[in-house]
Order: C-alpha cells, then sequence, then structure tokens
C-alpha cells in the first residue's frame, strides 16, 4: 500500500484544535523538522504535545510554545528552553513531568496494546502522587499508564513509499516507540525510495504503523550544545 504524500501540508491534513500529537526526537536530535514548522503555519492550538523535552527557544517544539499553541506538554526534561522553563513557572503551560524511562515505556506500552504497567521509577516522589503502589520483590513498583495520541509524527533517515522506516544512530532515539502509537503516524524522511529498495534486515520501523511519509524539504540539524577539543 502506498502510504506517500505529496509535502507536509498534505501530510498533517486533520491535525486541529485541542489535539494530542506525539513528536519524535531528544533535544534536536531527530526532530520532525519540516512537520514542526507546519505545525506553526496552521497555527492550531491548545495541543498536548508529548516528547521528551521542547526543543529550544527558537527551534523543535520551542517555536510552538513561542506562538502559544501548546496547552500541556508531557516531557521528560525542560532542557536548555527558557521560554518553556518561564511558562511553567508562571503556571501558562502545564506540564507533566515524567521520569525517561518511564516515558519511553509509556510510549511503547500505548503502541503494543498495553494499557499500563508497574514501575519502580518514581516511587517516593511528587511522581507516585496518586498512583497505585505494589510491592514486588520486596520493592515498591508505581502503576503507570500508556500514552496514546492522535497524530504520531516522527523523523527517520530513510523511508519507502510503503511507510517502512530506518533511522540513523542516535537520530532513532523515542522515535521508533512513538511511530507505534498515533491512531495516525506520519513520517518525514531524508531520503524516499521505492518500496522493496530497503533491506528488511535493517527496517527499524515496519510500514504496518506509518499512514503517511514524505521526504522533507530541508533538515538544519541544529546542534544543541556544541562540545569541541581543544587543539594541541
Amino acid at each position: 500500500m502506498n502510504k506517500q504524500v505529496k509535502n507536509v501540508e498534505e501530510a498533517l491534513v486533520g491535525i486541529q484544535d485541542g489535539m494530542t500529537l506525539m513528536l519524535g526526537g531528544f533535544g534536536l536530535c531527530g526532530i520532525p523538522e519540516n512537520s514542526i514548522a507546519q505545525l506553526v503555519k496552521l497555527g492550531v492550538k491548545n495541543l498536548t504535545c508529548i516528547s521528551n523535552n521542547a526543543g529550544v527557544d527558537d527551534f523543535g517544539l520551542g517555536l510552538l510554545l513561542q506562538t502559544k499553541q501548546i496547552k500541556k506538554m508531557i516531557s521528560s526534561y525542560v532542557g536548555e528552553n527558557d521560554e518553556f522553563e518561564r511558562q511553567m513557572l508562571s503556571g501558562e503551560l502545564e506540564v507533566d513531568l515524567i521520569p525517561q524511562g518511564s516515558l519511553a515505556e509509556r510510549c511503547r506500552a500505548g503502541g503494543a496494546g498495553i494499557p499500563a504497567f508497574f514501575t519502580p521509577a518514581g516511587y517516593g516522589t511528587e511522581v507516585a502522587e496518586g498512583k497505585e503502589v505494589r510491592i514486588f520483590n520486596g520493592k515498591p513498583h508505581i502503576l503507570e499508564s500508556a500514552l496514546t495520541a492522535d497524530f504520531a509524527i516522527v523523523k527517520a533517515w530513510k523511508g519507502d513509499t510503503e511507510g517502512n522506516l530506518i533511522y540513523r544512530e542516535t537520530a532513532m532515539n523515542f522515535n521508533p516507540m512513538m511511530a507505534m502509537v498515533g491512531k495516525i503516524t506520519v513520517a518525514e524522511v531524508e531520503e524516499l525510495v521505492p518500496a522493496g529498495e530497503l533491506d528488511p534486515n535493517f527496517i527499524h520501523t515496519p510500514g504496518i504503523f506509518v499512514q503517511r511519509i514524505f521526504q522533507g524539504e530541508k533538515f538544519e540539524k541544529r546542534i544543541e550544545q556544541r562540545t569541541v577539543r581543544k587543539r594541541q
């Protein structure tokens, strides 16, 4: 089945105010840059965004925070985003901070059809408030629910017209888990090839999870924190 759409405009048709979006990426690595820029253009409001963090002030999801399009962030890390911090502390933005491993597993569970699971992460902290606690092997665990989304938007290195995806190195991060979760999953890729050209042994996300795929026009791939070794 051909999942290819012409461009990012066609890929994001149907996203409306108040929806829950799941966006891949870690910092600025492996984020769906073209899709985020299009969300800014669409002007959709009151979004709940599930993402490890929210980019930086002028890039990534930080662009949607600047335009006040996000009502709630479900994340593990505020990161280097001053506007995220300001909106959270002022009460303008609802924020659900989740331990990073729990966030990844809640996404994976949503894609696997597992409604909830027990984890020791967060026990004894604010994360555990109001959640069921059980003891396993003498250790307390809290009940965490799976996460789902109206749209999951991911970024891959290569994809084919049937939606099969290959990620590149650390840009994989949250993308494979999130690709499984959306009622509609949109994949933007750097290179789009005909079906059959990708080696099945190297496919990370099977096309069954992807409803729409397009080749992005531009990828800046900005580095969040550049660290270099001093010349000798």
